[in-house]
C-alpha cells in the first residue's frame, strides 16, 4: 500500500472550518456556507462537511473519537495485526519443529 498525502493541508483545512463556521450566519444553512465555500476552495461540500465534523469531534462538540485517538487506535490496530502475523509464523515454525521431532528416532 502506498501512502498518500492530504491534498490540503491541516492549516488550510482549519483555515476553511473556521471561515464556515464564522460565515454560516450569512447563509440559509450551514450546507449553503459549506457549498459556498468548499466551490471557493475546490473542495467538495461533502469533504469540508466531513472536516467541520472533524473538528466538532476534536473540540468535544460531538461525539466520536478525535483526530489524536483516531491515530491511536490506527496505530494499535497496526500493531496488533503485526502480532497476530508473529504469532502465526511462531505456531506454523512450532509444529514444523515438533514434527521434525517425531521423524527421528530419540538418542540416548
Amino acid at each position: 500500500m502506498t501512502k498518500r498525502t492530504a491534498p490540503y493541508s491541516a492549516e488550510v483545512r482549519a483555515r476553511t472550518v473556521r471561515m464556515v463556521l464564522d460565515h454560516q450566519g450569512e447563509h440559509a444553512s450551514q450546507w449553503a456556507a459549506v457549498s459556498s465555500i468548499a466551490a471557493k476552495i475546490g473542495c467538495s461540500g461533502e469533504t469540508l462537511r466531513n472536516w467541520i465534523r472533524q473538528s466538532e469531534r476534536d473540540t468535544r462538540q460531538r461525539g466520536g473519537p478525535s483526530t489524536e485517538e483516531r491515530a491511536r487506535i490506527k496505530a494499535l490496530e497496526r500493531e496488533n495485526r503485526k502480532l497476530r502475523q508473529a504469532n502465526a509464523i511462531l505456531r506454523k515454525a512450532s509444529a514444523h519443529f515438533a514434527m521434525a521431532e517425531f521423524d527421528h528416532p530419540f538418542k540416548r
